[in-house]
């Protein structure tokens, strides 16, 4: 059966599959960079990749809808949850003003498949702000992010928190 004759569950079912890939992938790729030269190397790389995957994944995203080039928060709330991970993770976010918007991690694939394992959480806070401030900048050059929690930090109610803002 070909993709185009699929049902809409199919397709849902096929996105999902793919976003597993991805992280699948990207996982396995840190392990090997960590295996070879260490946490500190792969944490290293890690961020040099996110810092150039962000922005790619943000322009794709924002041409997919047709974002506006400026779209503000409005514009990031629609992309986030369009991001791979956003298949696959459970996320919320809250728009607590008009230019405050928090994204949460409530669950997070790497970080409960880690808790599973009995293994302590993977340390992604650098990663993160790497990976959310070029995510958000690629949508509004604008928006200003601020990691509100993120491991090594003590898990709350989320694996992490970003807070976006946007000055008038």
């Amino acid at each position: 059966m070909k993709p185009l004759d699929w049902e809409k569950e199919k397709f849902s079912e096929f996105i999902e599959d793919l976003a597993k890939r991805w992280l699948a992938h990207d996982g396995l790729w840190f392990q090997a960079i960590e295996r070879t030269y260490g946490m500190a190397a792969a944490i290293e790389a890690d961020k040099a990749a996110w810092e150039r995957f962000s922005p790619i994944e943000a322009q794709r995203i924002k041409k997919f809808l047709g974002l506006p080039e400026q779209g503000g928060l409005d514009a990031l709330e629609q992309a986030l949850q369009y991001r791979l991970y956003a298949f696959i993770n459970e996320q919320s976010i809250v728009r607590e003003s008009p230019n405050k918007l928090i994204f949460r991690m409530i669950d997070c694939r790497v970080q409960s498949a880690r808790e599973r394992k009995k293994m302590n959480l993977f340390p992604c806070k650098e990663v993160g702000i790497v990976e959310y401030t070029t995510f958000a900048q690629a949508i509004d050059s604008r928006i200003q992010t601020r990691c509100l929690q993120c491991p090594p930090d003590p898990k709350s109610d989320s694996y992490c928190a970003w807070e976006f803002t946007l000055e008038p």
